[in-house]
């Protein structure tokens, strides 16, 4: 096997997983298609040409895109003297998604406490629902420690990064 195919064969597999890892997660498969492959080839797609290497059509394209842009994780961006669109992954993209977690983990933790504060405290549930909020109090928790060590690693000298396996390798 060549090097071409298999690294074709590598990039296609990483654009596939991150289809499938868009899915457990709630969102389009082609959503984490788009994702996959902007991060993968780390360069500025049309539109048009988006919709060509996923061997999709247009209109998956575009609500894929309209989902990637609400969230923050990709950038919508024009080149002089073309009239289509272009996209590439937005700055930090992944903070983007911790933060995202924990707004939706901070609100759910919000609702739960609504919902024993309603309740009187000699209730039957409320220690079961004190758990449950506890248990997103946690996972807040530990997505700012997550959030944090990402923003701490992006901030480091590029000499001090960890090496890659295929860094050790050369």
């Amino acid at each position: 096997m060549s090097d071409k195919v298999s690294f074709e064969a590598v990039r296609s597999g990483f654009i596939e997983k991150s289809g499938l890892i868009s899915q457990a997660e709630g969102l389009p498969r082609i959503a984490g298609r788009v994702f996959g492959l902007l991060i993968f080839d780390g360069e500025m797609v049309s539109f048009g040409d988006l919709a060509t290497r996923l061997q999709v059509s247009r209109a998956s394209i575009s609500s894929s895109i309209r989902l990637l842009e609400e969230r923050g994780l990709i950038k919508r961006m024009t080149k002089p003297g073309e009239r289509q669109d272009f996209f590439q992954l937005a700055p930090n993209p992944y903070a983007t998604m911790l933060e995202g977690i924990q707004k939706r983990t901070q609100s759910t933790r919000d609702d739960i406490a609504d919902t024993i504060a309603s309740l009187p405290s000699d209730a039957d549930a409320v220690e079961r629902l004190k758990e449950y909020a506890d248990f997103y109090a946690s996972l807040d928790s530990a997505v700012a420690v997550a959030l944090q060590e990402l923003t701490n690693a992006r901030n480091k000298p590029a000499s001090k990064q960890p090496q890659t396996s295929k860094d050790k390798s050369k």
